[in-house]
């Protein structure tokens, strides 16, 4: 039976992860993946507008770039270190306070466009990103389907809200593709997280029905699930390219 022991020789905690400090940890704790993929759902969102508005899907893109891409993710690895990097604390909260204020601006500013329906979507933006990260109340908006809801539906619906300013079945329908491939990256991401970061050893065999057997080891059951993670994070984002280059390009 296989057994495989990483103490010592512990794996990234993330497919990738740069080892080295510096600015490698910036890098990691950046998420670029995850970053981009989730910054495209803003631009899913602003596709299924009436009104395609690049100047505004740009500042969407930057306040949800500060907000997800820095204050979320710093605020992440300042909660338990999932990441194991070697930024100091100060410079974690000084990064979270500053991306999160230059969001909220970009979203105060964008009010005198948008109107004053964008006001409720700035406010849940700040509270979502602290709430998650910082799992506060008992951890009661750090699970599933906030994860789904807070960095799938949310950006969509936000990005098609910043073009449309109106109600439309379109926002719904995107916010809701978007809520479903969050939910699908969870899926796949929840176990490998927990191999990478949580796990001791892996130990057990596979028994074929032709009678060949094949070991388990954290290999084997990371393999499937982040070559999908990495299949999508490349596809998510040239789906919304090719969405708003199908509007915005005539």
């Amino acid at each position: 039976m296989a057994v495989e022991r990483h103490r010592g020789a512990e794996p990234a905690p993330a497919f990738y992860a740069i080892r080295g400090g510096g600015w490698r940890d910036w890098w990691t704790i950046l998420h670029p993946p995850y970053t981009v993929w989730h910054l495209s759902y803003v631009a899913i969102g602003v596709a299924a507008a009436p009104v395609v508005r690049l100047d505004r899907l740009a500042a969407t893109l930057l306040a949800f770039f500060l907000a997800v891409g820095i204050g979320a993710h710093a605020l992440d690895e300042l909660n338990g270190r999932p990441l194991r990097t070697g930024i100091p604390a100060s410079m974690l909260r000084a990064a979270a306070i500053v991306s999160l204020a230059g969001a909220v601006a970009i979203g105060v500013a964008g009010v005198g466009r948008v109107g004053a329906a964008l006001i409720p979507l700035i406010v849940f933006g700040a509270f979502i990103v602290v709430a998650y990260n910082l799992e506060i109340f008992n951890g009661f908006f750090h699970n599933d389907f906030w994860f789904a809801f807070a960095w799938g539906a949310f950006p969509a619906f936000t990005g098609f809200w910043a073009s449309a300013a109106t109600f439309r079945a379109s926002g719904v329908l995107a916010a809701t593709a978007c809520f479903a491939l969050s939910v699908a990256q969870r899926a796949l991401s929840t176990p490998v997280r927990a191999l990478r970061r949580r796990t001791d050893r892996v130990h057990g065999v596979i028994e074929r029905t032709d009678g060949t057997t094949e070991p388990i080891d954290r290999a084997t059951l990371t393999r499937a699930p982040e070559r999908a993670l990495r299949a999508l994070s490349i596809a998510v984002p040239l789906l919304a390219a090719a969405d708003v280059a199908a509007r915005a390009i005539r």
